[in-house]
């Protein structure tokens, strides 16, 4: 059990029944969803695998890719990780994948597990609420009562997420005076719960705003527990300073050794000008770099020419990744120039059925369909690139067809898909028939 595991667990045993918000693990009743070991599965902890569908190189005309080339595979999994790939043989013993395709687990980079109407009673949003201030509003009203569910409710979202193949969350939790700590205890224990089976990293995020909710005690606290990100929300319309916040929000990440994710959904100057102190900032510490991300970024959906290029050049340089919830309607996300220039492009699901939104399928590939779709991605080539945005740039095949993934050593997270290909599973969001997360099954349909 690594040391963050160890600290959760703590935690979860001191303030497990002592708080007044949440439900207990042991009052939570079995799901659709919830994690299923087949009782075919070996009782050793070598686990064998045959039929298994791998991609295995790119078909190709005198002009393009025109298809994918796969074949049958056998596959062992042994302490979490896979073992050796070889030749496909009728192992006594061994799990049936089926010939259903072999691919990456997903990972979903910007969610908020701890708050959520999915698995209660449904409620679509309502007009009064038209802005981040308007929502804080709401939620100041509303978050005492859904803090009392939060944790099944975050249980229930896990779940959702197995089902549709991912096994990691990068969840952003409140902090802020009208839940105080008590969002982000109410998680550790569905993270507790679900820990077997599901990995997370959690972002500190002053929903209320830093300073115009008065939660940088609050943020202090909670930098010093069991967290990985520092967050931030929209500094110059919310808290009125760019310069005030960010610097805050940087310098904690600093004393505590944590990284940075800022909700950025500022799309005029004060966005850019957001974009540009925080990579002057990242720049003077170093050690920031690789640790940062701006969430959103709907000022990069603005600037065009070569200041967007120039942008895109200092972000990377910079190391700052964008998690981009991939919109639709108006605004039109530089993605694919953030790819030329080499920055880290990340999605998530962001909101599944809450007061944000009623929409959330908690599907990655339905990101990466939604992604093909709004950019004109459709050739198998193309098709096979998006499910990057997915994986967390994990791809089976590289951009000349050679395989990567799997090999032996790589970690066994991955997923088995009723597709014939990479770029067959984006464009039709394929079914996920199984799940698997560091060699355990999470979840299972075959």
């Amino acid at each position: 059990m690594s040391n963050q595991e160890l600290t959760r667990k703590k935690f979860i045993q001191q303030t497990m029944g002592a708080i007044g918000y949440g439900i207990a693990a042991t009052a939570i009743p079995n799901s659709t969803y919830a994690m299923e070991t087949p009782d075919r599965l070996p009782s050793s902890k070598s686990i064998t695998f045959k039929n298994v569908l791998l991609e295995t190189g790119f078909e190709r005309d005198d002009f393009e890719v025109t298809g994918t080339k796969t074949a049958l595979f056998s596959m062992v999994v042994e302490d979490g990780k896979i073992k050796s790939i070889g030749p496909n043989s009728n192992i006594k013993g061994a799990i049936d994948a089926k010939g259903y395709l072999l691919l990456p687990a997903m990972k979903d980079m910007h969610i908020h597990l701890d708050k959520t109407y999915y698995g209660g009673k449904w409620k679509a949003t309502s007009r009064r609420q038209r802005s981040v201030q308007d929502m804080i509003a709401l939620e100041e009203k509303i978050l005492p009562e859904m803090l009392k569910t939060s944790t099944i409710r975050a249980e229930r979202i896990i779940e959702l997420l197995q089902s549709k193949g991912t096994n990691f969350a990068r969840s952003h939790v409140n902090i802020e005076p009208t839940s105080q700590l008590n969002s982000l205890k109410n998680l550790y224990k569905a993270i507790e719960n679900k820990k077997d089976s599901f990995g997370t990293e959690i972002v500190a995020f002053p929903q209320h705003g830093l300073f115009k909710s008065k939660s940088e005690g609050l943020m202090k606290e909670a930098a010093q527990m069991d967290i990985d990100f520092i967050g931030g929300l929209d500094p110059q319309t919310i808290d009125g300073s760019i310069e005030k916040s960010i610097d805050f929000t940087v310098q904690l990440a600093l004393d505590y050794k944590r990284g940075i994710d800022i909700h950025l959904h500022e799309s005029g100057e004060s966005g850019y000008k957001t974009v540009q102190y925080l990579i002057k900032k990242v720049n003077e510490s170093p050690e920031l770099k690789g640790k940062t991300f701006l969430s959103h970024c709907f000022a990069l959906g603005k600037l065009q020419g070569k200041v967007l290029e120039e942008t895109c050049e200092q972000l990377a340089a910079a190391q700052i990744g964008i998690i981009s919830t991939i919109p639709f309607g108006g605004l039109i996300m530089p993605i694919p120039t953030l790819y030329k220039h080499g920055v880290s492009v990340m999605t998530g699901t962001d909101s599944v059925v809450d007061h944000w939104s009623p929409f959330g399928t908690g599907s990655m590939l339905q990101k990466a369909n939604l992604m093909a779709q709004l950019y004109g991605y459709s050739t198998e080539l193309e098709l096979s690139r998006c499910l990057k945005i997915a994986t967390n740039n994990v791809l089976p095949l590289d951009e000349k067809g050679n395989q990567q993934w799997p090999k032996a050593g790589d970690k066994a997270d991955f997923n088995f898909v009723d597709a014939s290909c990479s770029a067959e599973a984006v464009a039709r969001e394929s079914t996920i028939k199984a799940l698997y997360h560091e060699g355990k099954c999470a979840y299972q349909n075959m």
